[in-house]
């Protein structure tokens, strides 16, 4: 057992220092810098590393608040060993709790709903919605045993723009230090107050990062989908230079972005107060690490990945309106259409990550250059990643 500890311990340096070298190199200039190294995105230590280095010590997007509309709202996040619960408590704050009892550490809750408490289904302690212990049948029996000593471990939840996030680190810097300047960015449009419309979750055979890639790039428009939406898509401008742990790209289109290139017969209105170049195009935003959106003339539509292994990973879509707009008579006849757009590009980008996947895993893959204009919010992130993973 001593040496077979010894032998991991030996190949987990090696992976680190080989790693090191090739992620130098995404810290070049965009012009300049290169891919992610393919077992970034294939070596299960790598996949656990990133767990460690990123989603357990920095903070990262897990929804829409308004998903958490009303006191006792719910739900569950599980990903690569780590169970969470966000709920909305009583004074309408929003929790964020390890899905573990602190009996005898029982899984508490799955799913989502609406609550009145937590409940242990094995031993029956109960909490509160701000995670205290309410009560603990029989251990009244245990010498010095204090409720107050066994609230759930709970972690730090902050929002912005209506975007909920969480931070498992107890030594993590402020959101908003984190985003900088995400909010004036993306000021033209009213993002905090459009309603969430359509959740939907899926499983896909493609590492996490790789899925959000293709969202941010619009170098495999023509290839994927010539005849889907690549028409919409005219050249994009130069990426945005940002402070914060984001990217962010604006591109004009023919009509809207939220619809394919056959259907933009009958489009939603206009977000409210959006003028100029914001009226005639969209922004694709990435907020490192997980969570990507394109903000359009008429629509929002968010992607939130999560690692399941080195080459799986769960998906949740979220498509989002201004509320004026969902008040329309004819708006739930309209929508199918951009719900119809959202599945039709995943139809097509599913078969290429799968296909990408398969390529990156080979033995001989190797580190490629990005595309300047194409491909900028994938080389920003790529910097941001190496950063967070140089030892």
């Amino acid at each position: 057992m001593e040496s077979q500890n010894t032998d991991n311990i030996s190949n987990a340096k090696k992976i680190n220092e080989t790693l090191d070298v090739s992620l130098a190199k995404c810290l070049l200039p965009i012009d300049q810098a290169w891919s992610l190294p393919p077992e970034c995105y294939s070596n299960p230590h790598i996949t656990a590393l990133e767990v460690t280095n990123i989603f357990q010590n920095q903070w990262f997007c897990v929804g829409r608040v308004d998903q958490l509309a009303s006191a006792g709202d719910y739900t569950c996040i599980d990903f690569s060993g780590l169970a969470i619960i966000l709920v909305r408590d009583n004074n309408l704050n929003y929790r964020a709790f390890a899905n573990t009892c602190r009996h005898r550490g029982a899984r508490l809750l799955d799913g989502s709903g609406r609550i009145g408490g937590i409940r242990c289904p094995f031993h029956s302690w109960t909490y509160r919605l701000d995670g205290s212990l309410a009560g603990a049948p029989h251990m009244e029996a245990a010498t010095d045993f204090c409720k107050s000593e066994f609230s759930l471990m709970s972690y730090k939840v902050d929002e912005c723009l209506g975007f909920l996030f969480v931070c498992l680190s107890r030594h993590g810097q402020d959101l908003g230090n984190m985003l900088g300047d995400f909010s004036a960015t993306h000021s033209p449009w009213p993002i905090e107050t459009l309603v969430s419309k359509r959740l939907r979750s899926f499983e896909v055979d493609c590492n996490w990062k790789i899925f959000i890639e293709v969202f941010n790039e619009y170098y495999h428009l023509p290839f994927v989908h010539p005849n889907s939406i690549d028409d919409v898509y005219l050249a994009p401008n130069p990426s945005d230079f940002v402070n914060g742990a984001f990217a962010s790209q604006f591109g004009a289109t023919e009509g809207t972005g939220g619809l394919l290139q056959t259907n933009q017969q009958k489009p939603l209105p206009l977000m409210p107060g959006l003028s100029g170049k914001e009226a005639a195009g969209v922004r694709y935003s990435w907020v490192f690490p997980n969570m990507t959106f394109a903000i359009g003339i008429d629509a929002m539509w968010v992607y939130y990945a999560y690692p399941l292994t080195s080459d799986r990973c769960i998906v949740y879509q979220t498509a989002c309106f201004p509320p004026e707009t969902i008040e329309y008579d004819d708006f739930d006849d309209r929508v199918a259409a951009y719900y119809h757009r959202l599945d039709a590009a995943l139809a097509e980008d599913i078969p290429a990550l799968i296909n990408q996947q398969k390529g990156l895993s080979n033995p001989d893959a190797q580190q490629g250059r990005f595309q300047p204009l194409l491909e900028p919010n994938v080389a920003r992130f790529a910097g941001w990643y190496a950063a967070q993973m140089r030892s």
